[in-house]
């Protein structure tokens, strides 16, 4: 199960007392202010996503899905927010509380179902480097084998000067 960190809490509680303040100041009015860290509270506790057998569960703070293994093609890694999954159907679905810091122990717990792209960079960064390294090798080679014949060529001229 991958959650919003409990530590979450530790801001909700400096919240709370920042609108306490407010409170204080005018009660009969901003008694409401109240509700914003209860809601925040309650969007640590309930916003989760869960990896199973058959698929994935994610909560969120206004309600439930489920979505079959069958139906992930894949995640990509937004610039801001969540993580998506590519459904078959071509949506693309935030997965809640699994941002890039979680996006390893989603892949882990998918058990090879979600494609791994740390992986899939490491392959393709491996074979540039492949590629780059016999690139090199042949282009050392193609550099010696013009500097053995310019020294064959300089040794047939020094012996038909003598």
């Amino acid at each position: 199960m991958i959650r919003n960190p409990r530590l979450g809490h530790l801001a909700v509680f400096v919240l709370l007392l920042c609108v306490a303040f407010a409170f204080f100041g005018w009660p009969q009015v901003l008694w409401i202010l109240f509700v914003i860290p209860i809601a925040v509270s309650i969007w640590i506790e309930r916003t989760r996503t869960k990896v199973t057998e058959s698929g994935l569960d994610l909560r969120t703070f206004f309600g439930s899905r489920h979505i079959d293994w069958s139906q992930v093609q894949g995640v990509s890694i937004p610039k801001r927010g969540y993580v998506r999954a590519h459904l078959s159907d071509g949506e693309e679905v935030p997965l809640p509380a699994v941002g890039y810091d979680r996006l390893r122990i989603l892949i882990e717990a998918s058990g090879g179902r979600i494609p791994d792209p740390f992986a899939a960079a490491a392959e393709a960064e491996a074979k540039a480097r492949a590629e780059a390294a016999a690139a090199k090798d042949e282009a050392d080679s193609e550099e010696t084998k013009i500097t053995d014949e310019t020294e064959v060529t300089a040794e047939s001229g020094v012996k038909n000067g003598d």
